[in-house]
């Protein structure tokens, strides 16, 4: 007996190692700041949105019970270098400046920049059609360093804490185009407030600026969080969980998410 004790011991404990123990709850970082469709908060407070929803089912699929910390963009690196948070889920795209500070999960959703203008007809957004122009951007995105790299010789450019502010902006007339995500930039074109506006195009693709898609955040020694979580987002888009969240946010074909 004791024998067959220790053989359901052993069979019990190799189990439990193939499947790898929870780590401590996971605090998953989004930026304050609303980023529809992403992130945002709804009428009672509570987070909601393609990101939340992506989140809610990792960390289901990896078994890890996860609290949603709301932190200024601008400070959410910081804050996951200083273990305030574990990980970082806010349409964070991958850059080359980002690596050398942070590691990255495998990438989970990636789309068009795009420049929005008036809705004037007239589609060209190149550098030298906007030079005198007053362009803006978030601070700390990878479309405000876009900017300064292209258009900051040229034109004005401006930064704010968020991107509802730079969009205010841009609807009263105080900026002549605003540089974000397409489908961030949709979502303020289809409101009451962007009728005032248009999406101009896509900007030229720059590796080096605009990175190779949107990737959890982590610390560059969280190895085995970082491998957890790259299996959890497999086995998602294995399952075709990606395109079902995406069809709930009725922006299904206009992300490219992994696939199984």
């Amino acid at each position: 007996m004791r024998q067959l004790t220790k053989l359901f011991f052993a069979v019990a404990t190799l189990a439990f190692a193939s499947i790898g123990p929870a780590l401590a709850d996971l605090r998953i970082g989004v930026a304050a700041e609303p980023y529809p469709p992403f992130t945002s908060k709804d009428a009672s407070g509570k987070w909601v949105g393609w990101e939340i929803d992506m989140v809610d089912a990792l960390c289901a699929e990896i078994k890890e019970k996860c609290t949603v910390v709301e932190t200024a963009w601008d400070g959410i690196i910081p804050a996951l270098t200083a273990k305030k948070i574990d990980v970082i889920v806010a349409s964070m795209s991958k850059t080359p400046k980002r690596k050398e500070v942070i590691g990255f999960s495998d990438t989970y959703y990636n789309t068009a920049i795009v420049m929005a203008g008036a809705k004037n007809g007239d589609m060209d957004f190149s550098p030298d059609h906007l030079a005198g122009k007053t362009l803006g951007a978030q601070v700390s995105t990878l479309q405000a360093a876009y900017l300064d790299k292209y258009y900051a010789k040229t034109s004005t450019i401006k930064t704010y804490q968020t991107q509802d502010e730079a969009n205010a902006d841009l609807a009263a007339g105080r900026l002549d185009g605003v540089l974000s995500n397409a489908l961030t930039l949709q979502s303020f074109i289809d409101s009451a407030q962007g009728a005032c506006c248009e999406i101009k195009g896509i900007v030229p693709f720059d590796a080096e600026v605009i990175g190779e898609g949107v990737g959890a955040g982590l610390r560059k020694d969280d190895t085995k969080l970082a491998a957890k979580i790259n299996a959890g987002i497999a086995a998602l888009a294995k399952a075709g969980t990606f395109d079902a969240i995406s069809a709930k946010y009725k922006v299904a074909g206009k992300l490219i998410t992994p696939k199984g």
